[in-house]
């Protein structure tokens, strides 16, 4: 895996967004939030490219979105 500049300033949003996410879901006893910020915190990890981590992103935040409107 390369480290790139761009890289490490997207990881670095994308998991504290993730880590924001994991503490308030954990304070709250809030599962939709808490797993969320797992998803992010773990994929910022395990993704080589920043497009792909921007979409991954995105795709975890719109799923939770669409837990909370279920009444999640």
């Amino acid at each position: 895996m390369e480290f790139s500049a761009n890289w490490l300033m997207a990881s670095l949003l994308v998991s504290t967004v993730g880590g924001g996410l994991f503490l308030y879901g954990k304070k709250q006893s809030r599962l939709p939030q808490l797993l969320c910020g797992i998803a992010l915190i773990a994929q910022s990890m395990l993704v080589a490219s920043v497009g792909w981590m921007f979409a991954a992103a995105l795709g975890a935040i719109a799923l939770l979105a669409l837990a909370l409107r279920a009444g999640w």
